[in-house]
């Protein structure tokens, strides 16, 4: 039994050899697996942080681009309201000029709008009573004209109709601004915002 024992127990040592190999193998193919997943996980795992920052970055960035837009759009609705502002007052001044300066515009622009010295000029009814009659004297005088104080009045802030036939030319302060606004208004935010 001795040579049966030493035969089974050569087997079975040269079996655990194997087993020992093949395990060593194995657990070294494991590690050699284990080690390129997780390379290959670390690779995947940067790649998504470096997707992930630059995903933020852009949306960041794109924040910033709506924030700056959003400011420049509020500072130029301010400037708007500020040129408004600028010709609202201005037309506040044209309207409350004294009595004499009053007379010498209305004149002034009575002879632009009626060249020929003809026509009815019809004013609100507190400028008809103050300066009304003086302003068509003054402009007559220049003209060598034929103008006349209506004896109609109108809702007017500020300024004169000149209606000569069928044809009415609107020299009313309001008017006048509005005209002078839509060719002055760069000029005008150019003196407000002088750094812009």
């Amino acid at each position: 039994m001795n040579g049966i024992e030493k035969i089974t127990g050569r087997i079975t040592a040269d079996t655990q050899a194997e087993i020992d190999r093949v395990l060593t193998e194995a657990k070294a193919e494991a590690e050699k697996i284990t080690a390129k997943y997780r390379a290959q996980a670390d690779r995947e795992a940067e790649d998504a942080r470096a997707k992930n920052e630059k995903a933020a970055a852009e949306r960041e960035e794109r924040l910033v681009s709506v924030a700056q837009m959003e400011a420049r759009k509020d500072l130029l609705s301010a400037r708007q309201t500020q040129v408004e502002t600028a010709f609202a007052q201005a037309l506040e001044k044209l309207c409350a000029m004294p009595n004499e300066r009053y007379i010498a515009v209305a004149a002034e622009l009575l002879t632009q709008a009626a060249p020929e010295g003809r026509g009815e000029v019809v004013f609100s009814q507190e400028d008809r009573e103050k300066v009304g009659q003086a302003a068509v004297d003054a402009a007559n005088k220049k003209l060598n004209g034929k103008l006349t104080l209506s004896d109609q009045t109108r809702l007017l802030k500020g300024g004169f109709i000149l209606v000569d036939g069928s044809v009415e030319v609107n020299c009313t302060f309001d008017t006048l601004v509005r005209l002078q606004k839509g060719e002055m208004a760069g000029e005008v935010a150019k003196v407000l915002f002088p750094e812009a």
